[in-house]
């Protein structure tokens, strides 16, 4: 089996791998390794969970001289803030007995800060297309120098419309550099987008996105409706043991909250909740806590199903079937990672039956169902969506059918017989003058 000092890589870049007690390279980072030292374009699609940040930045930091110049050599792009973040922090870990500066940069935060550590120099900056667009239009930010571009989680990245900002990016970074593209999966706007801006680039993939992790157990329960589910969750958690780390998956912000109101009372200190409408620094801190084991229970929207990497998460839980059977491959991989076996259990209602099978096609695989426990109360309270239509409104002056109208049922009165005649004073002059017969001419006498 192949290990990091069978790479060749330098001293400083085996210590860190030492000291994070990396041994053997993964399948995509053995094969990026050479490939992205040659300066060839890149795209490597690889399954979540198997290594792709550490694929790219060790040949990126192998081949990364000393420099004192304050424009960066290498430019990397995220879909998340949150990802940005990580991503900055895991590179700085591996060049820890480098001189390498690194900087993060992402919306939600004070621009002006961000503005002054760009002028005080960097060698890698890590961002979101959106603020990063910002600081190269108010002429901050200056890519003359850039070398490397990386996009990570790509597919995500065109998801959430940032294809305009990518282009201008592309539009001002220099010609002559080298594409670094990482992805999940592979869609027709990437392809699209490889066409514009790659030349000639090597494709490397290890596990295409619907493959099911190894490492990873997969259960089912068949669910009535919402708040069932939330019923089920709370008999579930309340095995400390078994359930020691679980990530909940959630769709949408409104139900995430909902979910987080019924279990708050029971679980207290013991739960967190991250998604969109919480402040950056609310996301940033409940994750830490949560990667250090301050806080069990951590409910998400799908803000967090790509590239982040936490710790020995015991359980990923999909509290509804995601609209789009790659996402479940996506949420799930936040378990079982580094060798380490995970569990993910999926909650289906009747009317997500269709969705967990798209789910089951895609994988080549079907999840096994557990029965629902007899001690969990089935609730008849509903969410505004679940709930049936029971008034469906309908014009009923609206004449469908076509039917010939009658005649009115009473005969108007005098006062409403009248018409509008423009005014007595109007009615006055138009009989004394007359109307003349053609325009601008004068009555005849």
């Amino acid at each position: 089996m192949i290990t990091f000092q069978n790479l060749a890589i330098s001293n400083p870049l085996y210590n860190a791998m030492e000291d994070l007690g990396f041994k053997n390279p993964t399948p995509i980072q053995e094969r990026a390794f050479p490939i992205i030292r040659s300066g060839k374009n890149v795209i490597g699609i690889s399954q979540t969970g198997t290594g792709k940040t550490l694929a790219f930045s060790l040949p990126i930091l192998q081949d990364l001289k000393y420099s004192t110049q304050d424009t960066p050599r290498v430019l990397i792009l995220v879909p998340t803030r949150e990802l940005a973040v990580q991503i900055a922090d895991q590179i700085e870990l591996y060049a820890k007995y480098m001189t390498v500066r690194v900087l993060k940069i992402y919306g939600g935060t004070n621009i002006n800060s961000q503005k002054k550590a760009i002028l005080s120099g960097c060698d890698i900056i890590v961002g979101t297309p959106g603020r990063l667009y910002d600081l190269i239009a108010h002429g901050t930010l200056k890519l003359k120098s850039v070398s490397k571009l990386v996009i990570d989680e790509v597919d995500v990245m065109l998801d959430l419309g940032f294809r305009f900002q990518l282009n201008n990016i592309f539009e001002l970074l220099p010609s002559k550099r080298q594409n670094i593209m990482f992805s999940a999966t592979m869609t027709k706007e990437i392809k699209a987008l490889i066409q514009d801006f790659f030349i000639a680039p090597e494709e490397i993939s290890i596990a295409i996105s619907g493959t099911p992790l190894d490492n990873i157990k997969q259960y089912t329960y068949s669910v009535k409706n919402f708040y069932t589910k939330v019923n089920l969750l709370s008999h579930l958690l309340q095995d400390k043991e078994e359930f020691s780390k679980v990530l909940i998956f959630i769709d949408g912000k409104r139900n995430a909250d909902r979910v987080f109101e019924k279990l708050e009372a029971e679980f207290g200190d013991e739960l967190g909740i991250i998604h969109s409408n919480k402040s950056q620094n609310f996301r940033l801190n409940t994750i830490e806590r949560f990667d250090n084991d301050k806080i069990r229970i951590l409910l998400s929207t799908d803000i967090m199903a790509r590239g982040l990497d936490l710790e020995k998460i015991s359980h990923v839980i999909c509290f509804d079937v995601p609209e789009y059977p790659e996402n479940y491959i996506h949420r799930i991989g936040r378990t079982g990672r580094a060798e380490h076996v995970g569990k993910s259990i999926l909650l289906c209602a009747e009317y997500e039956t269709e969705a967990r099978l798209m789910i089951e096609k895609l994988m080549d695989k079907s999840i096994d169902e557990i029965e629902f426990p007899e001690g969990v109360e089935i609730s008849k309270q509903l969410t505004p969506a679940e709930r049936p239509v029971d008034y469906v409104y309908k014009n009923q002056n609206r004449n469908t059918k076509g039917a010939e109208s009658g005649a009115a049922f009473h005969e108007k009165k005098d006062k409403n017989k009248k018409t509008n005649q423009g005014g007595s004073y109007r009615r006055e002059l138009a009989a004394k003058y007359k109307k003349p017969k053609t325009r601008g001419g004068k009555k005849k006498k």
